[in-house]
């Protein structure tokens, strides 16, 4: 008899264990168990400040935050966002700490691994107490602080594993989660395959080497600014609107923060952030859409035949730096699986040993742990030159930027920590570790990006495209130095499209048209879906009637996705969208077997195929259901899952405001959720409420000031992060 665990991960298992040591593992569990006891108390981390807050609640649930301090706003945030989703927000400081593996299980553990391998707390032990500033060390205790508040008080629901956390657990969170938001899960994913990997733009997550279990996910977004000149009024106005999945890791939760000390803030942030990551304060505000540049290097590496740890580099043989790891697995109950994994890095970073060969990956921002310090700055920034200059730090490596302000100034950059690279070298594929030539140390300037300020056009758009085109004319955009390996996108989104025609088209646009626009629900005639079909239509042959009237509701489609709209549902079941049109695949053979698929998925439930896309469309939570219009790669981006005969949505349009500027500078805004504050929290009544808004395209009015806030109260309640036994 044996026990082979390689099927459960062949990260971790290699060979078969015998079932006496698998008795004896169970045996010195229990021991260890009975031994250790259970952690019943949380104490306060020795976090020796103590900080206070006060929390309003409006009528619609969402956490106002006071504080005397920014450091007490922020504790005050992260007891209330513990209220509303704590399991989310555990799940992810598991993470940081490699423990999710001895709290889930193995499928969980490659997250622990690659946690080691990046070198997260080996970094943050070495630099965090003279690297960090004092003022962001205390954000940090706070936060934390207010995790453990939440946590003494909820015994029952936490996991010994982490608790108390401590301030470093907050930056080690940035450190493991940002490489995830530009791909580096799919590209370890790629290096564990059996077969030597063939990079490219189409590299996907393979679930048998799974990195990315939590999902730390982006998948597109709208920012569109509009300065005092092409307003109908003379507002300057901005559009946050991420397409984020509508719950975990990267999901938004709304909130607004205010101290003494000159923070103000409103807006999303997600699980696991001291702040509030994009809205406005009482001057200026921003949002991000997401962006695909060249950030993660893969190098072959030569290794010397005589020394497994000796690699090749400029003509002379360097030792691998080599350290071993403890990786404990859950597998059954209180018994725990400990795993001793090697490490490796060399001067490029990360080293992986696989039998296709050893390959090290290099990183942009790698062992960078400013990103929360980035944050706090621009949200302590009152104009465009503060805002800039935190910008500046470039210590958030991706994402579009799009900013306006109270004085009428709009702002757009392609925020990318671009390295400076070789140009001899072909930097898409796998490149040769033995030269300093593919060593890249520098990185363009935030100065050198694609961006503009202020464009002749009066507006800027980004919706996950060109950033040469963010205003319609590629002479408003400045950059400098930057070339094709880079990665920069060329491509135009329908919602890129869409927006230029929208926005772009319209000289004087009033404040319904602002609004409206970003509800548009139209597919271009030049956009990916209009292709699809088109090249479809062309290819298909077939002397079924049945197809055959599917392809001519197909052809004599509007492109629209309204509620009633009866080809719309067809459509998108049946065609596999890309952002680019170039990465589109065409297969007749491919989409006429999802067309025969889409028919009798819709007939089955609905005895035809022409269904109006808000009988079969909706958004489903806590019992309600509500039909949705809009698609994928509409301005009104909804994404879905086939499920119990339903288009059920899951990602796309979420958390979205609307901010706007009177010619005085009086800023004002308006947002809406998906579902509402009580993110997982199913026995709240703030769990749906906003839900019903969001399908119906409504938004709710932001509350800003303390008055207003006390005029629509729900309920008030101070905090401390004093902890009673």
């Amino acid at each position: 008899m044996s026990f082979n665990l390689k099927k459960y991960h062949p990260l971790f298992y290699k060979k078969p264990y015998s079932a006496k040591l698998f008795l004896l593992m169970i045996l010195y569990s229990f021991i260890s168990c009975y031994s250790h006891g259970v952690v019943s108390k949380i104490n306060d981390g020795g976090i020796e400040e103590k900080f206070y807050a006060t929390i309003y609640r409006d009528s619609m649930g969402v956490p106002h935050v006071f504080g005397k301090n920014d450091a007490d706003a922020v504790f005050g945030l992260a007891y209330a966002h513990a209220e509303d989703d704590f399991n989310t927000i555990q799940d992810l400081l598991l993470g940081a700490r490699g423990k999710l593996g001895s709290v889930y299980g193995v499928k969980y553990a490659p997250v622990d691994y690659y946690v080691a391998l990046i070198g997260v707390w080996e970094q943050i032990n070495k630099r965090y107490d003279n690297e960090i500033p004092q003022d962001i060390k205390k954000v940090c205790d706070a936060y934390a602080a207010g995790i453990n508040k939440y946590a003494s008080e909820n015994p029952k629901i936490v996991r010994s594993e982490i608790f108390p956390l401590k301030g470093k657990d907050v930056i080690a969170g940035w450190m493991y989660q940002i490489p995830y938001l530009y791909g580096i899960e799919k590209t370890l994913s790629k290096l564990f395959k059996k077969e030597k990997p063939v990079f490219s733009s189409d590299i996907f997550l393979d679930d048998e080497y799974n990195f990315d279990p939590l999902k730390i996910d982006l998948i597109g977004s709208n920012v569109i600014g509009v300065s005092p000149k092409k307003s109908a009024d003379g507002f300057t106005r901005l559009l946050v609107n991420t397409h984020q999945p509508w719950s975990g890791p990267t999901a938004w939760y709304e909130a607004h923060m205010k101290s003494e000390n000159g923070l103000n803030i409103t807006g999303g942030l997600f699980p696991g952030s001291p702040l509030v990551n994009h809205g406005h304060n009482d001057s200026l505000g921003w949002s991000f859409t997401s962006n695909s540049p060249d950030l993660i290097d893969v190098y072959e590496l030569e290794m010397n035949p005589i020394n497994e740890n000796e690699y090749l580099f400029d003509g002379r043989w360097k030792k691998l730096e080599v350290e071993e790891k403890k990786i404990k697995i859950k597998v059954l109950g209180p018994i725990k699986w400990t795993i001793n994994k090697k490490i490796y890095r060399s001067v490029h970073g990360p080293v992986l040993k696989q039998e296709h060969g050893t390959y090290a990956i290099r990183y942009s921002g790698i062992n960078d742990m400013r990103t929360l310090e980035q944050f706090y700055r621009m949200a302590k920034s009152k104009n465009i030159e503060e805002f800039k200059n935190a910008m500046s730090m470039q210590a958030l490596p991706m994402y579009n930027t799009g900013y306006a302000d109270k004085s009428g100034n709009i702002f757009y950059v392609y925020n990318a920590l671009l390295p400076v690279r070789d140009n001899d070298y072909d930097w898409r594929g796998i490149l040769p570790g033995n030269t300093s030539n593919t060593l890249w140390t520098d990185y363009i300037p935030f100065k050198d990006l694609p961006q503009v300020t202020n464009p002749d056009a009066g507006y800027f758009q980004n919706c996950n495209a060109n950033p040469f085109l963010a205003t319609g004319f590629r002479k408003d955009i400045s950059s400098f130095g930057i070339n094709e390996t880079a990665g920069i996108e060329g491509h135009q989104t329908n919602r890129s499209l869409r927006a230029i025609r929208l926005y772009g088209g319209d000289s004087s646009i009033t404040s319904e048209e602002f609004y409206n626009y970003k509800f548009d629900n139209q597919f271009e005639k030049n956009s990916v879906m209009a292709y699809a079909i088109d090249r479809f239509i062309e290819d298909f042959k077939s002397q079924d009637l049945e197809l055959l009237a599917a392809v001519d509701l197909l052809k004599n489609w509007n492109l629209r996705t309204d509620l009633d709209n009866k080809a719309a549902a067809l459509a998108i079941l049946t065609f596999p969208l890309t952002f680019d049109i170039a990465d589109y695949k065409h297969d007749v053979d491919l989409i006429t077997d999802r067309l025969i698929d889409s028919i009798k998925k819709l007939k089955s439930h609905y005895g035809r195929f022409d269904v109006p896309l808000g009988d079969v469309q909706v958004l489903v939570r806590g019992g309600l259901e509500f039909p949705l219009d809009g698609g994928p790669g509409n301005m009104r981006a909804i994404y879905t899952e086939w499920k119990d005969g339903k288009m059920i949505a899951k990602t796309g349009d979420c958390f979205v405001q609307i901010i706007e500027w009177s010619p005085e500078g009086k800023v004002s805004s308006k947002s809406i959720h998906q579902f509402g504050s009580a993110t997982n929290d199913e026995k709240s009544i703030f769990y749906n409420n906003q839900s019903k808004l969001f399908a119906e395209r409504k938004m709710k009015k932001v509350l800003f000031s303390l008055d207003e806030i006390e005029k629509d109260l729900y309920k008030k309640y101070n905090v401390s992060s004093l902890i009673e036994y």
